[in-house]
């Protein structure tokens, strides 16, 4: 065994010579990748492996692994990589329309799934996440995040090839599969976990195994403890004979064991499993709590320096076999750290939690200010990447405005989290939210909120607002720039499930509250405006017409703009070559609010009304009703040339 050299070059030949080995012969589509990002991958992997006497033939192995999946791409996928090489940034256009669903839960099954695609059609999707559908533990599995095999979909669900004929259906529909890949950690149901249990050293090396409570005490002065009601600390007791008095690393639940990402056998083995869903027609590779991936002792564990090298790394390999695949970054972290996942050689989207919570926050206190700085602040990404607005995801809300933005309007981080979780389960006076608290910590007084978007938004408690909520937080998700993304069943205001809490394998899981199934009956109400079904229905399929059709709100560039008044979030979308703008104004409180002619000044009087249609005069500003939005196609006026 050979360990890596500093120059590519000089290890060029025995690379190559490996991964011939492994996978063949390398056609000259595959040897041009090769070249392209060959370099890049050697120099990540000396970082991460340099010392590794394994190296060079671990990297040789991913590399022929890489050209094996890359010979045995379907035709159909290479046509779709050399379509999204002419077409780069396709994922920023301006109709493009997220949604999310678990498979069980909305179809039944894949075929289920399959069966919907006329209703994505009339949504006008274009990504479709079905959420973690592969072979997981019977009972409580996380909602499928503990995988036990990557390569076999949950038999209750479909097969495989199933999920790759649905693929290639939704692709003839104009939409894109995206998947989790579950990046942290296995099952402990998982292959590698078994061998791990009955002690083969090779895969011992897969996990962070410990002989004893030394360095699992040492780790645990350090890092967070994530689910207090599973498991107190970040480490479970190892199962199986011979192996008391060993402890296992679980950040997560204690069935859920974490990778040991330092060893290059792992990170071969999940590019294989990359590779292999790439070939089923996966076009999005949702990177599941990345920010976990790499352990230090002495730091909190978490968004280490190794993490983004992974993920840089593991884009090369895909960038030779698939290059059509995106990565997009699953990291619930601070504001600063999230933007560090961003770009096109790790993940090119991002889930956008920040403006996620800030619009909550936002609706509870009546004060768009913390959400408009976050617009202005940390809104911008790099070129050729977007982000992925959401109202509300599968997960928990949690509250992860950094303090130190949250201080300059005098707020105290601490406490304003207590009320916003207090406020969205329904213990503040006067809430509108009928959400469920999730992980309450008494040792730390931390907790999370979840709940449906119209259970949250004031629907389910009768609230005259609500509706207008469900709206207004839609359309900032709508009009902010990159994909938005809606959790089906959402735009027909479904209500929270509190069946879950009969369920022995999940009421120990509060967030399964808003995980309902598909709401059959207010589906069949979605025509009728008697129904709050409805009426939502509705307004959000109108926002979904303008959106198509607005170039502006095409990719990321968003503009600040101060509407003058506590209580209006305003801001501007422009497009490249667009002389027009498009300024949303969206009123958070509880009353109707103007804006002043003064305020809109900057403007040529004549405005479109995308929303309502028709034309407008701004010339005495723009009354908005409680909960209102606007999105208005202006002119900015041109500036005075100086004498």
């Amino acid at each position: 065994m050979t360990r890596l050299d500093d120059e590519f070059d000089i290890q060029r030949g025995p690379i190559l010579s490996l991964a011939e080995s492994h996978a063949g012969r390398l056609d000259d589509a595959f040897l041009s990748r090769f070249g392209a990002h060959a370099p890049r991958l050697h120099a990540l992997f000396r970082r991460l492996y340099g010392e590794r006497p394994d190296g060079l033939e671990q990297l040789a192995a991913v590399i022929g692994e890489a050209a094996a999946s890359w010979n045995a791409r379907p035709l159909e996928l290479r046509a779709r990589d050399a379509q999204r090489e002419q077409e780069p940034t396709w994922f920023e256009s301006e109709r493009m329309l997220g949604a999310v669903a678990y498979v069980d839960r909305y179809g039944g099954d894949l075929e289920g799934i399959r069966a919907q695609i006329p209703y994505f059609e009339e949504l006008g999707l274009t990504y479709l996440h079905l959420m973690p559908l592969f072979e997981s533990p019977e009972g409580n599995s996380d909602g499928g995040y503990a995988v036990s095999s990557y390569r076999k979909v949950n038999p209750a669900l479909g097969t495989m090839e199933q999920l790759a004929s649905l693929a290639a259906d939704l692709r003839l529909a104009g939409i894109s599969l995206v998947v989790d890949f579950i990046f942290n950690h296995t099952s402990n149901e998982h292959e590698w976990a078994q061998k791990a249990i009955a002690r083969e050293p090779e895969y011992e090396d897969f996990y962070l195994i410990f002989p004893d409570r030394e360095m699992p005490d040492a780790y645990e002065r350090t890092v967070r403890e994530i689910f207090p009601d599973d498991h107190p600390g970040a480490f479970v007791p190892m199962p199986g004979a011979g192996n008391e008095g060993r402890w296992i690393w679980a950040t997560f639940y204690h069935f859920q064991w974490d990778l040991n990402y330092p060893n290059p056998a792992v990170f071969r083995a999940m590019a294989g499993e990359m590779l292999f869903l790439a070939n089923q027609g996966v076009e999005v590779l949702r990177m599941d709590a990345v920010a976990f991936i790499w352990k230090r002792l002495g730091t909190p564990c978490e968004s280490l320096p190794e993490a983004h090298l992974l993920l840089q790394a593991f884009n090369a390999v895909l960038a030779m076999a698939a290059p059509s695949l995106l990565f997009k970054s699953e990291a619930i972290v601070h504001p600063d750290e999230v933007i560090e996942y961003i770009s096109p050689n790790e993940c090119r989207l991002s889930y956008n939690p920040l403006q996620m919570a800030l619009t909550w926050e936002a609706l509870a206190t009546r004060d768009p200010r913390m959400l408009r700085q976050a617009l202005e602040r940390r809104h911008d990404l790099p070129p050729g990447t977007a982000w992925v607005n959401y109202v509300r995801s599968h997960d928990d809300i949690g509250w992860t405005f950094a303090d130190e933005d949250a201080a300059e309007f005098g707020i105290h981080g601490y406490p304003h989290r207590r009320f916003l979780n207090d406020f969205y389960v329904g213990r503040f006076p006067g809430s509108f939210a009928r959400g469920v608290p999730f992980q309450e910590n008494p040792k730390t007084g931390d907790a999370r909120v979840t709940g449906t978007t119209a259970s949250l938004a004031g629907i389910e408690a009768g609230d005259p607002g609500g509706e207008d909520r469900v709206v207004l937080a839609h359309a900032i998700a709508l009009s902010t720039g990159g994909i938005p993304l809606l959790y089906l069943g959402d735009e027909v205001a479904q209500l929270n499930d509190r069946s879950y809490a009969d369920d022995p394998d999940r009421a120990g899981d509060s967030r399964w509250v808003h995980r309902p199934h598909r709401p059959a009956e207010r589906y069949a109400q979605r025509m009728d405006a008697a129904t709050p079904a409805g009426r939502v229905f509705a307004r959000m399929m109108r926002l979904l017409e303008v959106r198509r059709a607005t170039p502006e709100f095409a990719g990321n560039r968003l503009i600040g703009f101060d509407a003058g008044h506590p209580r209006v979030l305003g801001y501007q979308r422009t497009g490249d070559g667009i002389t027009t703008r498009v300024l949303a104004l969206v009123n958070v409180g509880d009353d109707a609010a103007h804006v002043s002619a003064e305020t809109l000044s900057g403007f040529r009087a004549g405005a479109e009304d995308l929303i309502e249609g028709g034309s407008v005069d701004l010339a005495g500003g723009w009354m908005l009703p409680a909960h209102g939005i606007a999105w208005l196609r202006v002119t900015p006026r041109p500036e005075p040339v100086a004498p």
